[in-house]
């Protein structure tokens, strides 16, 4: 089987958000296991590939013309980079401000018509695209094969104005949204499987509440969505070999810990060394609960914690944290962007991880924290549900905390109790540490969702 695997961010060539992680350790354990899968990304003018080969794309006249490159890409392997004009950006979605570049749909959609070149001359089995960046293609396509889409996070689709239905050669009629042109909403109805990223958002997708106005076609998808856990690459993710912590550990003797607790400590300058500490690593985006985090930072030194936050997005939540940062230089640590070799670090020195997602489709850091020993302390939606099991409703099995309410007195309540778990924290980490988060499963069943989409395919044809 040949898969032609299409995404905006993959890592570590290009990375934003949980997209990329989730991209780059699916596409890597489907290679791992010999699947033929061919990776095409945008080009945005930053990576270099070695035994490149270059060459133009046939797009239709609009485009402005397209570009791309093949070539190795370390720790990756083969990528095909397209080029179309105004591509190229040190951010792919948002400018210096935090604004979204005003010509993302020229850019995307763009790469969406040169993307379906590609893959009528590849003529790949299945087609698996992701997200609203790559939601056209099938309406450039005359006939596409077997195609699969992941809604990695409903909240974007790529809305914009209706003078992009005159350009689609297939269906168009598909993507008329209100007046403008949805790139989701007309994938869905033309593609052959949806997969969303865990069990849980799949079902919540279903609902108006948490649809995104897309719940009516979701819904009339019926088994044809499917929902499928992230996993995490453990090649990446092991504080076993993690080159990228101060001291090596497992579950069985986790007294390397201690080492990467002091050696976090140091970094940040901070001393106390018996002060909890709540790591939080993310996007600064309402979808995230920052604000709710913001909320509860006040009560802090009646805690007795201490709040680490490394991330980057909208720029008043920042702000915020940096005056928090300010105020409370003791409690609260704040570094605005994205440090790969920190976030390990939190991981590994601190105690806990804060995700107060108003909703997460399927979420990274709580798996990546419990492998690391750091308990998570979670609200109780998507795939935050899914993975994370509250320590005080089973203690036999819990993993971490969970607050049922998405506000700051229901994560209040969960820090709370995460501090107050000292003589059975051992016993938490040690599940989080030894469950199996890597992609070993999912990607299976991504294999048996390609399959049903062949064979979806085949049957209509």
């Amino acid at each position: 089987m040949k898969v032609l695997f299409a995404a905006a961010e993959l890592t570590p060539l290009a990375r934003v958000g949980g997209l990329a992680e989730a991209a780059g350790g699916l596409v890597a354990e489907l290679r791992r296991t010999g699947m033929d899968v061919d990776v095409v990304l945008p080009d945005y003018g930053t990576v270099e590939l070695t035994g490149q080969t270059e060459y133009q794309v046939r797009v239709p006249d609009w485009v402005g013309g397209a570009w791309a490159r093949t070539g190795e890409y370390p720790g990756v392997g083969e990528v095909t980079l397209i080029d179309v004009p105004g591509m190229a950006r040190p951010q792919p979605y948002v400018d210096a401000q935090g604004e979204p570049w005003p010509d993302n749909d020229v850019r995307f959609f763009g790469f969406s018509a040169a993307l379906a070149e590609i893959v009528r001359t590849r003529r790949p089995d299945v087609v698996h695209l992701n997200d609203w960046h790559t939601a056209l293609t099938p309406a450039f396509v005359d006939r596409c094969p077997a195609t699969v889409l992941t809604i990695h996070t409903l909240g974007y689709q790529g809305i914009t104005d209706d003078r992009w239905l005159g350009h689609l050669r297939t269906d168009a009629y598909r993507f008329a949204w209100f007046g403008g042109t949805n790139p989701v909403a007309g994938a869905i109805q033309m593609v052959d499987r949806v997969i969303s990223v865990s069990p849980s958002y799949a079902s919540e997708i279903l609902t108006p509440a948490n649809g995104a106005g897309l719940h009516e076609r979701l819904v009339a998808l019926g088994d044809r969505l499917v929902g499928i856990r992230n996993g995490i690459d453990t090649a990446v993710w092991n504080p076993a070999t993690d080159p990228l912590i101060e001291a090596n550990y497992v579950a069985e003797d986790l007294s390397g810990r201690a080492i990467n607790r002091k050696a976090l400590l140091s970094e940040i300058g901070w001393r106390h060394e018996k002060l909890p500490m709540i790591g939080v690593i993310g996007r600064l985006v309402e979808q995230k609960g920052i604000d709710l985090l913001l909320d509860i930072e006040r009560f802090l030194p009646s805690l007795g914690a201490r709040l680490v936050v490394l991330g980057s997005g909208e720029s008043d939540l920042a702000q915020a944290l940096a005056l928090a940062a300010t105020k409370r230089p003791e409690q609260v640590f704040f570094l605005d962007g994205y440090d790969a070799g920190l976030a390990h670090r939190i991981f590994a020195g601190t105690d806990f991880i804060a995700m107060p997602s108003r909703f997460e489709p399927c979420g990274l850091a709580q798996m990546q924290a419990m492998l690391y020993g750091s308990i998570p302390i979670v609200t109780a939606v998507g795939g935050l549900r899914d993975t994370v099991i509250d320590a005080d409703v089973d203690r036999r099995s819990g993993t971490g905390f969970v607050s049922d309410t998405v506000d700051a007195v229901g994560m209040l309540d969960a820090i709370h109790r995460a501090i107050r778990s000292t003589r059975r924290r051992s016993g938490i980490q040690s599940r989080g540490m030894t469950a199996d988060w890597s992609w070993a499963e999912p990607a299976r069943r991504h294999v048996a969702v390609y399959e049903a989409a062949i064979a979806d395919r085949a049957k209509r044809r």
